[in-house]
């Protein structure tokens, strides 16, 4: 009997973490995967060693003026090197599976180009859906695209909801770490520094992500993406915080069942879930031993401690542009207390502000989204400049 061909994969972000640790799943199974593109921002070094390594038929760089001062960097590599957003777009509509690991709104059209393509997606890119799920939804459903969550809660939801009777479902519990500062003193939090927010206790991800794990803002972007992930209501959604991050996510049935998937904090164990679903594969990622777990915790999260949370949780229910405006602003804040410009307690200050002066009048194509996301960011750098003023 022959063998099956080997699953192309493109990945949208091949230098950030989840490209990493696709990559790492891809070395494990060079007999099911074989690497079709891969793209990166601006790690031109890091995306020509790769290219070397996995030999794929095209890779993109982002940033065009990079790509053209290091193309001696790629002359190991025997594929076709392109450059810039058009690229980029161009090959998220190639390959068998398309990982969508570009962080940020700039993810936002790649996904969109994958969807019409009529692609299986594995979303790692939040900002997507948070931006415009609605928008996304409606033409994964036109196009019969397929999108299959990435994010470890996500993903763990997916695991156990029962989408034939989804009716039967009365409640979605996101789990969260609590982060770095879950126990800090709060007086203290004015001086936290961008090196403690990106160290996180259980996960390893990129900075940004790191300082929204620290926020919360991580979490109710979650719950934004679930929202329109599953067919549920808002009240249905809710976070519970676990710090040993064993539990990664619950489903609650209306008979009192509730149904969770459990695994160690690897971020391999999700993604290979993508990579070769239905089908289960070898990660290499620590088995998780129940008997060396001392004990499980669960805390009510406060807003107090992680104002993000909330300002998340009432964007989702605003609606319309609301969840836009809140993902342009956080990263925006979040960009400039990474290059120590604002305190980490000026980040949920600045979100809230913005919020109260941005239009929630919902988008109606992803050209008015995008419009929406350019003014929301115009406005947190004017909000950065009064603050800086004070």
């Amino acid at each position: 009997m022959p063998a099956d061909p080997l699953k192309s994969i493109t990945i949208l972000g091949a230098t950030g973490s989840i490209g990493d640790s696709t990559l790492n799943l891809i070395r494990q199974h060079p007999q099911k995967f074989k690497v079709h593109a891969l793209t990166a921002h601006k790690n031109v070094r890091k995306l020509a060693a790769l290219a070397e390594e996995f030999q794929p038929e095209k890779i993109v760089i982002a940033d065009e003026t990079l790509f053209q001062e290091n193309q001696a960097l790629f002359t190991r590599y025997k594929g076709e090197c392109l450059s810039g957003k058009e690229a980029i777009k161009k090959v998220a509509a190639e390959g068998d599976l398309i990982v969508a690991a570009i962080v940020g709104a700039a993810g936002l059209e790649p996904v969109l180009e994958a969807v019409r393509a009529g692609k299986v997606i594995a979303l790692a890119n939040k900002e997507a859906l948070v931006c415009a799920g609605d928008l996304i939804m409606d033409e994964v459903k036109a196009y019969g695209a397929t999108l299959l969550p990435v994010d470890s809660e996500h993903n763990a939801i997916y695991q156990v909801f029962d989408f034939e009777r989804s009716e039967s479902v009365s409640k979605l519990t996101l789990t969260a770490s609590g982060g770095p500062f879950l126990t800090r003193d709060l007086n203290s939090f004015s001086s936290i520094t961008p090196e403690e927010a990106v160290a996180h206790p259980n996960w390893d991800m990129g900075s940004k992500i790191s300082v929204d794990s620290a926020t919360m803002m991580n979490k109710g972007l979650e719950l934004i993406e679930a929202y329109h992930l599953f067919p549920i209501e808002v009240d249905q959604l809710d976070v519970i915080i676990h710090p040993q991050s064993v539990i990664h996510s619950t489903v609650e049935y209306r008979d009192g069942s509730v149904l969770a998937q459990l695994g160690s904090p690897d971020m391999k164990i999700p993604i290979s879930y993508c990579l070769d679903y239905p089908n289960r594969i070898e990660t290499g990622a620590k088995k998780l031993d129940l008997a060396e777990i001392v004990q499980m915790t669960f805390i009510k999260p406060c807003y107090d401690r992680f104002p993000c949370l909330k300002l998340a949780m009432d964007a989702l229910k605003i609606g319309g542009a609301a969840p836009t405006v809140l993902n342009a602003a956080n990263e925006v804040a979040v960009e400039a207390f990474l290059h120590k410009k604002i305190k980490f307690t000026d980040i949920s200050k600045v979100v809230e502000k913005c919020l109260e002066r941005s239009d929630m009048k919902a988008p109606q194509s992803i050209a008015n989204l995008l419009e929406i996301d350019e003014k929301a960011r115009i406005t947190t750098s004017s909000l950065l400049t009064e603050l800086r003023m004070d």
